[in-house]
């Protein structure tokens, strides 16, 4: 399985910006998509993630910000991201877990303040 995210840039705070994920491959029907980021000098952190079923996980810094989605037709995550804070700077990385973990290549999202 491979990964392909797309959607990252940059933006001004209170913008909104949309990051696809689009895996190539075949997942197990019971899987997690998700998203996480690594700001600059910091270690990798959960974003959102969601599963098969369509329940949702979010970090309490997002919530009521971001919103994760997912197409199972087409493989794809979504992570809609409104009023963006500078402190969403980071490279996002999406992922996708079955009985194995995949990682996508990472996108990078600035937010200017």
């Amino acid at each position: 399985v491979q990964l392909q995210a797309s959607g990252g840039g940059l933006v001004q705070a209170g913008g909104s910006l949309r990051l696809s994920c689009a895996a190539s491959g075949r997942l197990f029907s019971d899987n997690v998509l998700g998203w996480y980021r690594q700001p600059p000098g910091q270690e990798r952190e959960l974003v959102a993630e969601i599963g098969s079923g369509g329940i949702t996980n979010y970090a309490d810094s997002v919530k009521g910000r971001f919103t994760i989605s997912r197409d199972n037709d087409k493989n794809t995550v979504y992570l809609q991201m409104h009023s963006l804070k500078p402190e969403d700077t980071a490279i996002y990385y999406c992922h996708a877990k079955d009985l194995w973990d995949y990682w996508g290549q990472g996108t990078q999202v600035t937010v200017s303040s």
